[in-house]
């Protein structure tokens, strides 16, 4: 076992500069090998009731044509596990050899039975050996070991089990559904997902079993980016290399669901952890696959320019040193320069700079609506905060919240006009060209970057850096300038800008969430800016999409809230409603009430433990039942599903979070 004291506190990948993916122990999972030298696997999760023996085949098979490397199908009772030898064998004959895991809550005997059976057991250490009853009390240490000896007796018999069949193990923590004794002892935190594995995993290394794989799971970005970087940590000080599989639990659907998904996993991906991911989304599972396969097709990074170590002093006044806490969240302390920086949320910027000619209609796709009859703009939610017009100018009289960047020279004739603000050269701030008053933005592109200009941006109240790269680790340089900056004592805020060329509409919501997404959530943003170099040509990356990623990326990493949050998990074998059908439903009814979060759960395994983040909660209880939670108390039981979505906007209603929609525009 290492010491603890030859990793640094910050610790949790190999570096934070240099791409370089950790190497893990290799574990078989019958003819698929996790982690070691084993590329990064993809896999999903059968939607499909277990017992239906021939749908649940037909859909393993569609999923494994998508690319599918592991096929997970849930087994919630023995039945169920003794079906998937049936299942088994009807895939096998069918030519495929793709491994089977069976997903295990509550149900001990239903796992022993499987890990007979299939080549890999997924166990949830909240709810194996725990039922949670959220009671409140405080254990003595007595106490406390009372309850791991209980748990070591009902977890024995299947780590025996897998060690004598050669079957793997996940021990997949989730936020929602820690047991009640770690919620009481360590709390509703990332420390507390850590710690409910190695629960169960120092069982299995007294067994010397080590067949396993660690997840982390949560709904909430924020918290299971943080609590794999701990988990990592943790494992680095006890000498451990137990593979990741990485997964953001209850994403959504469309948009939103592929963009969280790519913020979690991304920011861990980017930092060379993980070994295998699944897309969580409310879809058909193979649905998930071609995401999965597009997140990881980027890596290894191979081919990114070197970035300074973070030993080396980059900047006046920089020691080297690491300011950041990789595990809970902080943002960086920024001076305010008129709506950005300090306590304001991170900013938009929309890109018109390629446009002929910038008409009111230019706005429409970024949130501004302006209306002839009664000549006002209209703004949405998802409003820009600023617009790039390049060399452009511009000849109408422009919304009241929105700001104006214009290239330096062409701001030199228009800067009489309210709200127009410069995009200034490096070169020509050092030179002091003629500024706003109020609001300069400083454009620099990494690498260039050094002491003078942190010398003048540090005692510059009016200047905003707007910082792009063309380094393919970008996130890690990014990164290394705000860090040189910290240390520079150098508060000037900081707009992330990155352009993407030569991918499709998928690929650029993807690699926008992965590029920019870990900066946000480690709190070192204030504004996003994004660009395609298709963006203005027909059939390419539409502006709205920029928009709508650029919003989605600020929500997915909770710095900014601009529409409804759906907690909603994919359908599995105990859902006991159509999730999909009903997700389309309650957001047809809800899809206006900006900050609220609402779970969608299918079952009660991912119901109020599942959903740990949700305002409201929406979750089958047995079928056509439906129950209705605020946070995670019961509210309304055994409501028929044909009044539950009424029943729902009732309680939202009670619950003060209630608006009418906006009435339509003639």
């Amino acid at each position: 076992m290492s010491s603890t004291t030859s990793v640094a506190p910050w610790q949790y990948c190999p570096s934070l500069t240099h791409y370089e993916r950790w190497r893990t122990r290799a574990v078989q999972v019958g003819t698929v090998g996790i982690g070691g030298d084993n590329p990064i696997r993809v896999q999903s999760m059968t939607t499909t009731d277990t017992m239906d023996t021939a749908a649940t085949v037909a859909q393993s098979i569609r999923m494994i044509e998508a690319g599918c490397e592991l096929v997970r199908i849930t087994a919630p009772s023995k039945d169920d596990a003794e079906n998937l030898a049936e299942i088994k064998k009807r895939i096998r004959a069918a030519g495929f050899d793709t491994p089977l895991v069976a997903d295990i809550h509550f149900t001990p005997n239903a796992a022993e039975i499987a890990a007979r059976i299939v080549e890999k057991v997924r166990i949830n250490p909240g709810n194996y050996a725990d039922k949670k009853k959220f009671d409140v009390r405080e254990y003595t240490d007595d106490q406390y070991d009372a309850e791991l000896e209980r748990i070591r007796k009902r977890f024995l018999p299947l780590v025996r089990i897998c060690k004598e069949n050669g079957t793997a193990m996940r021990i997949g923590t989730n936020h929602g559904s820690l047991s009640d004794r770690i919620l009481n002892r360590y709390g509703d935190t990332p420390l507390g997902m850590v710690e409910s594995a190695f629960e169960f995993l120092r069982i299995c290394r007294d067994e010397h079993f080590h067949d396993i794989v660690l997840s982390m799971k949560a709904s909430n970005t924020r918290v299971m980016v943080q609590a794999y970087r701990l988990l990592v940590h943790r494992m680095m000080e006890l000498g451990w290399d137990y593979p990741l599989h990485l997964g953001v639990t209850e994403a959504g659907d469309g948009e939103d669901g592929r963009i969280k998904s790519a913020v979690g996993i991304g920011a861990l991906l980017e930092d060379g952890l993980g070994d295998t991911i699944r897309v969580s989304l409310t879809e058909d599972p193979e649905f998930e696959i071609p995401v999965a396969k597009e997140l990881v097709a980027r890596y290894p990074r191979k081919d990114h320019a070197d970035i300074l170590p973070l030993s080396t002093p980059m900047l006046l006044g920089g020691t080297g040193g690491m300011p950041l806490d990789p595990f809970a969240y902080t943002r960086r302390t920024a001076r305010e320069v008129l709506n950005i920086g300090a306590r304001h949320v991170p900013v938009v910027v929309a890109d018109l700079s390629h446009k002929q000619a910038i008409t009111p209609a230019s706005l429409f796709a970024w949130g501004y609506r302006y209306s002839v009859p009664t000549d006002k703009w209209n703004l949405a939610d998802q409003a820009a905060d600023l617009a790039y017009i390049g060399t452009n100018s511009i000849h109408f009289h422009i919304p009241g919240t929105l700001g104006i960047i214009q290239d330096h020279g062409t701001w030199l004739k228009d800067r009489a006009k309210a709200r127009h603000y410069p995009l200034i050269h490096p070169n020509d701030y050092r030179a002091g060209v003629e500024q706003h008053r109020d609001l300069n933005f400083i454009h620099a592109s990494l690498p260039e970057f050094d002491a003078t200009l942190v010398t003048k941006l540090r005692s510059d109240p009016t200047a905003v850096l707007v910082v792009d790269t063309h380094n393919a680790h970008g996130m890690a340089e990014q990164r290394r300038l705000v860090i040189g900056l910290i240390n520079a004592e150098c508060p000037v805020p900081v707009i992330w800008r990155r352009r993407h060329a030569g991918i499709n509409r998928e690929q650029f919501v993807l690699h926008a969430a992965t590029d920019v997404g870990a900066l946000f959530l480690d709190g070192l943003g204030d504004g996003i800016f994004l660009e395609h170099e298709a963006m203005h040509h027909p059939g390419g990356i539409t502006e709205d999409l920029a928009c709508r990623a650029s919003f989605g990326i600020l929500q997915a990493t909770r710095t900014r809230i601009s529409k409804t949050e759906y907690i909603s998990c994919p359908s599995c074998g105990r859902t006991q409603f159509d999730l999909q059908e009903t997700t389309a439903k309650i957001r047809a009814r809800t899809s206006h009430l900006k900050g609220v979060k609402i779970g969608v759960m299918g079952c009660i395994v991912n119901g109020p433990g599942e959903m740990a983040d949700a305002d409201y909660g929406y979750v089958g209880t047995g079928q056509g039942v439906i129950t209705l939670y605020k946070e995670k108390v019961v509210v309304k039981r055994n409501i028929p599903a044909a009044a539950a979505v009424d029943e729902l906007i009732a309680l939202i209603k009670e619950g003060g979070d209630w608006v009418d929609p906006p009435e339509e525009e003639p």
